[in-house]
């Protein structure tokens, strides 16, 4: 028999009662230990509702923002999957239960290789890389669907151009979870909510 942690019960029942209700994101989240990518000394908060602080002043979102931006995604199993800012590797782990492969661009170094790390045990489907996020990963493109987890001005057109018919982009446009749809060849935007996240910070980190 397996030991639920401390939290995560009240976690998933939290997340349904705002409005989770796709049951492979609530399952997922039930098998990525949160508490895998807190800091030692955000342990006791690892299922709590609220953002948490990791290197490279950085934050792991809320496990809500996370199951908001996921959820939106609307991710098949069948789906290869481009996540930018990988942060703590959490929304990535989640990710990997819901589809074939992801592939995560991180502009820290540090912060991507911690997340590799973590990820080794938990799934066998995800690459990450250190990079500019804003330009995406083109030499795997085109993606089903991609996920920026960084506030933007406007959906980066170079990411738009890596998305594959019937293909799905998120990102939090201007305090707003916007959604890009890729139909009959064209790209049709819509906003959904809102939400704040802190802004995609651009260029490669040299120093992290």
């Amino acid at each position: 028999m397996s030991i639920v942690e401390p939290g995560l019960f009240d976690m998933i029942m939290r997340l349904r009662g705002r409005g989770i209700s796709d049951t492979s994101i609530l399952r997922a989240m039930e098998h990525v230990p949160r508490s895998l990518f807190v800091p030692n000394a955000f342990k006791m908060e690892s299922y709590d509702e609220i953002d948490i602080p990791i290197a490279c002043g950085q934050i792991l979102l809320s496990p809500l923002k996370t199951a908001i931006l996921c959820q939106t995604l609307e991710v098949k199993p069948e789906d290869k999957v481009l996540h930018i800012g990988t942060g703590s590797g959490y929304s990535v782990g989640i990710l990997s239960k819901l589809c074939t492969r992801v592939y995560s661009v991180e502009r820290y170094k540090t912060l991507r290789d911690e997340a590799e790390d973590r990820l080794r045990d938990i799934c066998r489907n995800t690459v990450l890389r250190h990079g500019d996020g804003r330009f995406g990963w083109r030499g795997q493109a085109p993606f089903n669907r991609i996920l920026v987890c960084g506030s933007v001005r406007v959906m980066p057109t170079a990411l738009l151009e890596q998305l594959a018919p019937n293909g799905r982009m998120v990102a939090v446009v201007d305090g707003k979870i916007c959604v890009a749809d890729r139909k009959d060849g064209r790209v049709r935007e819509k906003t959904i909510m809102d939400l704040q996240l802190a802004p995609l910070e651009p260029g490669k980190s040299k120093a992290l």
